[in-house]
């Protein structure tokens, strides 16, 4: 069990990032055969990409509902995301064009992704009594105090939300 970490701590992240969601949708319970290979090649995908720190990955948190599997992931850039989907020689590519070729013609399973290019100080986090996770964990958690107490202080706004000078 992961360890908690009391009180309140946020998240930071030197330089800007991508935040990147990927998942699939089961939208026909029985047919296993079309869903599980979707499904089995997640993990491959995320032991190569923690294996080679290098290709961009920060961090992935998974997260399971009734029908969907979904992938939080962290990336340095928006350029390694893109290159890693698109390299011939890794994971991701061969996934790819299986699932869009076994697809054509059938909606047993459908997939996603959602990708959102982050600015350096245009996000804020807090958590409580929490092990580190997302971004805490990606980039470093500290203690929300001072320039880190409230979501306005964390995005440089003053009480009305307004940027602060400097901010």
């Amino acid at each position: 069990m992961a360890k908690v970490m009391p009180g309140r701590f946020a998240a930071k992240m030197d330089g800007d990032f991508v935040v990147f969601l990927i998942g699939m949708r089961v939208n026909h319970l029985w047919a296993v055969h079309k869903w599980l290979p979707v499904m089995k090649a997640m993990p491959r995908m995320l032991r190569e990409l923690f294996r080679q720190p290098e290709l961009g990955l920060l961090h992935a948190e998974f997260f399971v509902t009734w029908r969907n599997v979904m992938v939080l992931q962290y990336w340095r850039s928006y350029d390694q995301l893109h290159t890693y989907a698109h390299a011939q020689d890794k994971e991701h590519l061969p996934a790819w064009v299986a699932f869009t070729q076994a697809s054509r013609g059938n909606e047993a399973v459908g997939i996603y992704h959602e990708s959102y290019l982050m600015r350096a100080g245009a996000y804020e986090t807090v958590y409580a009594n929490m092990p580190a996770f997302g971004l805490a964990k990606a980039g470093l958690a500290v203690p929300a105090v001072g320039s880190m107490q409230s979501a306005n202080a964390r995005l440089q706004r003053d009480e009305r939300g307004e940027p602060t000078p400097g901010g």
